[in-house]
Protein backbone atom coordinates (compact mmCIF):
# COMPACT_ATOMS: atom_id res chain seq x y z
CA UNK A 1 0.00 0.00 0.00
CA UNK A 2 1.31 3.51 -1.17
CA UNK A 3 0.26 6.26 1.77
CA UNK A 4 1.11 9.59 0.23
CA UNK A 5 0.77 12.64 2.04
CA UNK A 6 -0.01 16.01 0.48
CA UNK A 7 1.25 19.00 1.58
CA UNK A 8 -0.08 22.64 0.66
CA UNK A 9 1.96 25.16 -0.02
CA UNK A 10 0.62 28.89 1.08
CA UNK A 11 -0.33 31.16 -1.06
CA UNK A 12 1.29 34.49 -0.42
CA UNK A 13 -1.59 36.27 0.83
CA UNK A 14 -2.21 33.78 3.27
CA UNK A 15 1.81 34.06 4.39
CA UNK A 16 1.67 38.17 4.76
CA UNK A 17 -1.16 37.75 6.92
CA UNK A 18 0.58 35.05 9.48
CA UNK A 19 3.32 36.75 9.52
CA UNK A 20 1.82 40.11 9.48
CA UNK A 21 -0.22 39.30 12.56
CA UNK A 22 1.60 37.82 14.93
CA UNK A 23 4.45 40.33 14.42
CA UNK A 24 5.29 43.38 16.89
CA UNK A 25 3.99 45.84 15.70
CA UNK A 26 1.36 44.19 13.37
CA UNK A 27 1.59 44.89 9.55
CA UNK A 28 -0.26 43.70 6.60
CA UNK A 29 1.19 44.42 2.49
CA UNK A 30 -0.80 47.07 0.61
CA UNK A 31 -0.59 45.22 -2.45
CA UNK A 32 -3.44 42.55 -0.73
CA UNK A 33 -5.63 45.05 -0.82
CA UNK A 34 -6.42 44.34 -4.71
CA UNK A 35 -9.27 41.95 -5.60
CA UNK A 36 -11.50 43.06 -7.80
CA UNK A 37 -13.54 45.57 -5.37
CA UNK A 38 -10.18 46.85 -4.22
CA UNK A 39 -9.59 47.76 -8.21
CA UNK A 40 -12.70 49.36 -8.44
CA UNK A 41 -12.10 51.06 -4.78
CA UNK A 42 -8.32 52.63 -5.97
CA UNK A 43 -9.90 53.46 -9.23
CA UNK A 44 -12.37 55.60 -7.13
CA UNK A 45 -9.62 56.85 -5.44
CA UNK A 46 -7.55 58.01 -8.17
CA UNK A 47 -10.72 60.61 -9.79
CA UNK A 48 -10.90 62.12 -6.41
CA UNK A 49 -9.78 65.82 -6.67
CA UNK A 50 -8.03 65.54 -3.58
CA UNK A 51 -5.71 62.47 -5.29
CA UNK A 52 -4.02 64.88 -6.58
CA UNK A 53 -1.24 62.03 -8.08
CA UNK A 54 -3.51 61.19 -10.87
CA UNK A 55 -4.72 64.78 -12.30
CA UNK A 56 -0.83 65.70 -12.40
CA UNK A 57 0.67 62.66 -13.77
CA UNK A 58 -2.51 62.94 -16.34
CA UNK A 59 -1.13 66.02 -17.41
CA UNK A 60 2.17 65.63 -18.08
CA UNK A 61 1.73 62.47 -20.22
CA UNK A 62 -1.35 64.89 -21.93
CA UNK A 63 0.69 67.45 -22.74
CA UNK A 64 4.83 66.34 -22.71
CA UNK A 65 4.50 62.53 -24.73
CA UNK A 66 5.51 64.14 -27.75
CA UNK A 67 9.01 65.59 -25.27
CA UNK A 68 8.71 62.12 -23.05
CA UNK A 69 9.30 59.76 -26.67
CA UNK A 70 12.24 61.66 -27.81
CA UNK A 71 14.62 58.92 -26.93
CA UNK A 72 12.44 56.27 -27.76
CA UNK A 73 13.80 53.80 -30.63
CA UNK A 74 10.09 55.12 -32.51
CA UNK A 75 11.71 53.00 -35.85
CA UNK A 76 13.86 50.82 -35.00
CA UNK A 77 11.44 49.71 -32.33
CA UNK A 78 11.19 49.11 -29.03
CA UNK A 79 9.16 46.81 -25.91
CA UNK A 80 7.22 49.53 -23.51
CA UNK A 81 7.50 47.64 -20.54
CA UNK A 82 4.67 48.72 -17.62
CA UNK A 83 5.21 47.41 -14.11
CA UNK A 84 1.73 48.30 -11.80
CA UNK A 85 -0.47 48.98 -15.28
CA UNK A 86 -3.65 49.66 -13.20
CA UNK A 87 -6.51 50.56 -16.00
CA UNK A 88 -4.14 52.37 -18.07
CA UNK A 89 -5.65 55.63 -18.16
CA UNK A 90 -2.75 57.16 -18.49
CA UNK A 91 -0.42 55.57 -19.96
CA UNK A 92 -2.95 54.86 -23.05
CA UNK A 93 -2.37 58.98 -23.64
CA UNK A 94 1.49 57.85 -24.45
CA UNK A 95 0.05 54.99 -26.58
CA UNK A 96 -2.01 57.09 -28.11
CA UNK A 97 0.74 59.71 -29.02
CA UNK A 98 2.94 56.59 -29.96
CA UNK A 99 0.27 55.19 -32.41
CA UNK A 100 -0.29 58.59 -34.09
CA UNK A 101 3.35 58.89 -34.88
CA UNK A 102 3.31 55.51 -36.35
CA UNK A 103 5.92 54.45 -33.62
CA UNK A 104 7.22 50.46 -34.13
CA UNK A 105 6.39 48.72 -30.44
CA UNK A 106 4.72 46.29 -28.23
CA UNK A 107 3.00 47.01 -24.86
CA UNK A 108 3.89 44.53 -22.06
CA UNK A 109 1.65 45.34 -19.63
CA UNK A 110 2.32 43.76 -15.88
CA UNK A 111 -0.02 44.13 -13.05
CA UNK A 112 -1.11 41.92 -9.96
CA UNK A 113 -4.17 41.85 -10.63
CA UNK A 114 -5.70 39.79 -13.31
CA UNK A 115 -8.96 41.29 -13.22
CA UNK A 116 -7.52 44.74 -13.65
CA UNK A 117 -5.43 43.40 -16.33
CA UNK A 118 -8.36 42.11 -18.00
CA UNK A 119 -10.36 44.95 -18.13
CA UNK A 120 -7.46 47.08 -19.25
CA UNK A 121 -7.17 44.48 -22.43
CA UNK A 122 -10.32 45.00 -23.47
CA UNK A 123 -10.27 48.87 -23.95
CA UNK A 124 -6.98 48.58 -25.61
CA UNK A 125 -9.08 46.71 -27.90
CA UNK A 126 -11.58 49.65 -28.00
CA UNK A 127 -9.81 52.47 -28.04
CA UNK A 128 -6.34 51.46 -29.50
CA UNK A 129 -7.17 48.39 -31.21
CA UNK A 130 -3.39 49.54 -33.49
CA UNK A 131 -1.44 48.86 -30.22
CA UNK A 132 0.21 45.50 -30.04
CA UNK A 133 -0.01 44.10 -26.61
CA UNK A 134 0.60 41.06 -24.00
CA UNK A 135 -0.63 41.00 -20.62
CA UNK A 136 1.81 39.60 -17.99
CA UNK A 137 0.40 38.96 -14.42
CA UNK A 138 2.80 38.97 -11.65
CA UNK A 139 4.00 40.99 -8.91
CA UNK A 140 6.97 43.62 -9.84
CA UNK A 141 9.50 40.84 -8.35
CA UNK A 142 7.93 38.14 -10.46
CA UNK A 143 8.17 40.20 -13.74
CA UNK A 144 11.71 41.80 -13.37
CA UNK A 145 13.19 38.45 -13.39
CA UNK A 146 11.80 38.10 -16.88
CA UNK A 147 13.12 41.50 -18.02
CA UNK A 148 16.74 40.05 -19.15
CA UNK A 149 14.44 38.33 -22.20
CA UNK A 150 13.68 41.03 -23.52
CA UNK A 151 16.45 42.24 -25.31
CA UNK A 152 16.59 41.90 -28.66
CA UNK A 153 15.40 45.99 -28.69
CA UNK A 154 15.16 49.01 -26.82
CA UNK A 155 13.11 48.37 -23.70
CA UNK A 156 11.56 51.63 -22.02
CA UNK A 157 9.78 50.46 -18.55
CA UNK A 158 7.59 52.78 -17.41
CA UNK A 159 6.33 52.47 -13.52
CA UNK A 160 3.60 55.43 -13.08
CA UNK A 161 1.91 56.79 -9.93
CA UNK A 162 4.65 57.10 -7.67
CA UNK A 163 4.46 53.27 -7.50
CA UNK A 164 7.69 53.60 -5.72
CA UNK A 165 6.80 55.50 -3.09
CA UNK A 166 5.42 51.78 -1.36
CA UNK A 167 8.63 51.27 -0.58
CA UNK A 168 11.50 52.43 1.96
CA UNK A 169 14.65 54.04 0.62
CA UNK A 170 16.34 50.35 1.05
CA UNK A 171 13.96 48.48 -0.89
CA UNK A 172 13.30 50.99 -3.37
CA UNK A 173 17.32 51.02 -4.41
CA UNK A 174 17.06 46.69 -4.52
CA UNK A 175 13.58 47.16 -6.97
CA UNK A 176 15.75 50.42 -9.01
CA UNK A 177 18.88 47.71 -8.75
CA UNK A 178 17.03 44.78 -9.85
CA UNK A 179 15.52 47.22 -13.24
CA UNK A 180 19.44 48.42 -13.98
CA UNK A 181 20.39 44.49 -14.05
CA UNK A 182 17.75 44.06 -16.84
CA UNK A 183 18.76 47.52 -18.31
CA UNK A 184 21.08 47.73 -21.77
CA UNK A 185 22.59 50.74 -22.21
CA UNK A 186 19.92 51.66 -24.56
CA UNK A 187 17.37 51.20 -22.10
CA UNK A 188 15.26 53.97 -20.58
CA UNK A 189 13.38 53.83 -17.14
CA UNK A 190 10.61 56.47 -16.84
CA UNK A 191 9.12 56.83 -13.27
CA UNK A 192 6.88 58.65 -11.25
CA UNK A 193 8.17 60.44 -8.25
CA UNK A 194 5.60 62.45 -5.77
CA UNK A 195 7.07 64.97 -4.54
CA UNK A 196 7.02 66.87 -1.36
CA UNK A 197 4.72 69.16 -0.50
CA UNK A 198 2.40 71.37 1.94
CA UNK A 199 1.88 68.18 4.96
CA UNK A 200 -2.13 68.89 4.39
CA UNK A 201 -2.08 68.57 1.02
CA UNK A 202 -0.49 65.23 1.40
CA UNK A 203 -2.91 63.77 4.22
CA UNK A 204 -6.12 65.36 2.65
CA UNK A 205 -5.00 62.51 -0.72
CA UNK A 206 -5.31 59.61 1.95
CA UNK A 207 -7.61 60.60 4.45
CA UNK A 208 -10.47 61.46 2.43
CA UNK A 209 -13.66 62.85 3.53
CA UNK A 210 -15.60 60.02 2.12
CA UNK A 211 -13.93 56.93 3.60
CA UNK A 212 -12.66 55.63 0.31
CA UNK A 213 -9.12 55.03 1.63
CA UNK A 214 -10.51 53.53 4.20
CA UNK A 215 -12.44 50.84 2.73
CA UNK A 216 -9.69 50.16 0.44
CA UNK A 217 -7.19 49.59 3.33
CA UNK A 218 -10.21 47.58 5.00
CA UNK A 219 -10.93 45.62 1.97
CA UNK A 220 -7.69 43.32 3.34
CA UNK A 221 -10.28 42.65 6.02
CA UNK A 222 -12.91 41.68 3.84
CA UNK A 223 -10.87 39.40 1.80
CA UNK A 224 -9.66 37.80 5.07
CA UNK A 225 -13.50 37.18 5.85
CA UNK A 226 -14.16 35.75 2.37
CA UNK A 227 -11.58 33.85 1.62
CA UNK A 228 -9.69 32.66 5.39
CA UNK A 229 -13.00 32.93 7.21
CA UNK A 230 -12.12 35.17 9.74
CA UNK A 231 -14.24 37.57 11.83
CA UNK A 232 -13.31 40.73 11.21
CA UNK A 233 -15.98 43.52 12.45
CA UNK A 234 -14.85 46.32 10.03
CA UNK A 235 -16.87 49.29 12.39
CA UNK A 236 -14.06 47.74 15.33
CA UNK A 237 -11.29 49.47 13.36
CA UNK A 238 -10.78 52.49 12.32
CA UNK A 239 -8.41 54.39 9.29
CA UNK A 240 -5.76 56.26 10.36
CA UNK A 241 -2.89 58.29 8.45
CA UNK A 242 0.29 60.60 9.18
CA UNK A 243 3.08 62.18 7.17
CA UNK A 244 6.62 63.42 8.31
CA UNK A 245 7.65 66.35 6.69
CA UNK A 246 11.26 65.45 7.13
CA UNK A 247 11.33 62.13 6.06
CA UNK A 248 8.24 62.88 3.67
CA UNK A 249 7.18 59.55 4.82
CA UNK A 250 3.29 58.80 4.85
CA UNK A 251 1.68 55.91 6.80
CA UNK A 252 -1.72 54.03 6.66
CA UNK A 253 -2.94 52.26 9.84
CA UNK A 254 -5.73 50.25 10.53
CA UNK A 255 -6.56 51.01 14.35
CA UNK A 256 -8.55 48.64 16.59
CA UNK A 257 -11.14 50.60 18.95
CA UNK A 258 -11.25 48.08 21.52
CA UNK A 259 -9.76 44.84 23.07
CA UNK A 260 -10.89 42.08 21.02
CA UNK A 261 -9.93 38.43 19.72
CA UNK A 262 -10.06 38.03 16.04
CA UNK A 263 -9.84 33.85 14.63
CA UNK A 264 -8.99 33.05 11.16
CA UNK A 265 -10.10 29.43 11.16
CA UNK A 266 -8.37 28.78 7.70
CA UNK A 267 -5.19 29.62 8.85
CA UNK A 268 -5.55 27.90 12.03
CA UNK A 269 -4.73 31.51 13.40
CA UNK A 270 -5.99 33.61 16.68
CA UNK A 271 -5.02 37.33 16.81
CA UNK A 272 -5.45 39.52 20.11
CA UNK A 273 -5.48 43.28 19.71
CA UNK A 274 -5.36 45.62 22.66
CA UNK A 275 -7.63 48.85 22.31
CA UNK A 276 -5.77 51.28 20.08
CA UNK A 277 -3.38 48.66 18.62
CA UNK A 278 -2.49 49.33 14.81
CA UNK A 279 -2.01 47.68 11.92
CA UNK A 280 0.32 48.89 9.25
CA UNK A 281 -0.57 48.84 5.33
CA UNK A 282 0.98 51.16 3.88
CA UNK A 283 3.60 54.07 3.16
CA UNK A 284 3.69 56.20 0.37
CA UNK A 285 6.77 57.96 0.05
CA UNK A 286 7.29 61.88 -0.78
CA UNK A 287 10.29 62.84 -2.76
CA UNK A 288 12.78 65.73 -3.18
CA UNK A 289 15.25 66.21 -6.25
CA UNK A 290 18.44 65.17 -4.05
CA UNK A 291 16.68 61.80 -2.92
CA UNK A 292 15.62 61.00 -6.27
CA UNK A 293 19.43 61.73 -7.50
CA UNK A 294 20.98 59.68 -4.35
CA UNK A 295 18.57 56.40 -4.84
CA UNK A 296 19.29 56.35 -8.72
CA UNK A 297 23.28 57.31 -8.04
CA UNK A 298 22.85 53.75 -5.54
CA UNK A 299 21.70 51.54 -8.47
CA UNK A 300 23.87 52.79 -10.67
CA UNK A 301 21.47 54.84 -12.60
CA UNK A 302 21.78 58.54 -13.88
CA UNK A 303 18.82 60.78 -13.85
CA UNK A 304 18.34 61.47 -18.03
CA UNK A 305 15.72 63.91 -17.96
CA UNK A 306 12.60 65.13 -15.64
CA UNK A 307 9.23 66.55 -16.75
CA UNK A 308 7.48 68.42 -13.80
CA UNK A 309 3.65 69.03 -13.47
CA UNK A 310 2.67 72.81 -13.65
CA UNK A 311 2.24 72.96 -9.55
CA UNK A 312 5.61 71.70 -8.91
CA UNK A 313 3.64 68.72 -7.50
CA UNK A 314 4.60 65.63 -8.91
CA UNK A 315 7.42 64.55 -11.30
CA UNK A 316 8.37 61.79 -13.95
CA UNK A 317 12.11 61.31 -14.68
CA UNK A 318 13.90 58.94 -17.46
CA UNK A 319 16.80 57.10 -16.46
CA UNK A 320 19.44 55.50 -18.27
CA UNK A 321 22.00 53.23 -16.72
CA UNK A 322 25.68 54.60 -15.86
CA UNK A 323 28.17 54.02 -18.03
Amino acid sequence: MNNTTQTTTPTDFEEDVIKGLTDYPKHLSSRFMYDKKGDKLFQDIMAMPEYYLTTCEYTILEHQSSNISEKFKLEEGFDLIELGAGDGKKTKLLLNHLVEIGANFSYLPVDISQNVLDELGNALNNELPKVSYKLLQGSYFDVLNQLSSYDKRQKVILVLGSNIGNLMHEDAIDFLSKIEENMSSEDLLFMGFDQKKHPQTILDAYNDAKGLTEAFNKNLFVRMNEEFDANFDLDSFFHWETYDPETGTAKSFLVSNKAQQIKIPKLELTVDFKAWETIHTEISQKYGDETVEWLASEANLNIDRVFESEDGYYKNYTFKKMR
